[in-house]
């Protein structure tokens, strides 16, 4: 029997006992009340050992819960700082990514702004150079051209009447200064010489 069964059983004689008459008092065998009271002596160590037993277990099972409880704490807050660190850098990329992205824009665009500034010179330049030429090629058409003339108006000479002698110093026939060449009008351009 058990501490608890022996207090329950104790309790029971008290209860059932006799009561002596004109007072609160009881009659009780002295004799089982003391050997239950020996007896529960006897008990009281082992139960209060395995009490003990008990509440260690009981303070040993508290202590590891709350020692877990505080690395399953301590855990979620080294994870949680551990993922703030990672946001940090994974915002900081993010705005180094943009930073550096806006830096290319950029690059790009002044790169293509003086591209077209080479190009527009160089096309300027090319524009300037068909001008001359073409201004050249224009001069040397006209000059050509009164060359040709030129040409045109010495063969009708030749094919004339007469010696080519006859039309430089005059002819029987004619005036003197009619078959001489004017000196307006010479042969070939001052240009042409």
């Amino acid at each position: 029997m058990d501490i608890t069964a022996r207090l329950n059983h104790l309790d029971e004689m008290v209860r059932e006992a006799k009561a002596m008459p004109l007072s609160s008092s009881v009659l009780v065998n002295r004799d089982e009340v003391l050997d239950l009271i020996n007896e529960m002596q006897e008990a009281l160590p082992d139960e209060i050992k395995q009490a003990r037993w008990v509440v260690k277990d009981r303070e040993d099972l508290l202590a590891k819960a709350r020692a877990d409880a505080e690395a399953i704490v301590q855990q979620a807050r080294d994870e949680q700082l551990k993922m703030a660190r990672q946001e940090a850098v994974v915002a900081r990329a993010a705005e180094e990514a943009e930073r550096t992205l806006a830096e290319a824009d950029e690059q790009a665009r002044g790169m293509r702004r003086e591209a077209e500034a080479y190009v527009d010179a160089k096309l300027a330049q090319f524009e300037i150079a068909l001008r001359r030429i073409l201004e050249d090629s224009q001069s040397s058409s006209r000059a050509l051209a009164k060359t040709l003339d030129q040409v045109e108006v010495g063969r009708e000479k030749l094919r004339t009447p007469g010696t080519a002698a006859e039309q430089e110093f005059g002819g029987s026939d004619g005036d003197a200064h009619e078959g001489r060449p004017s000196r307006e009008t010479p042969l070939f351009d001052e240009e042409e010489r």
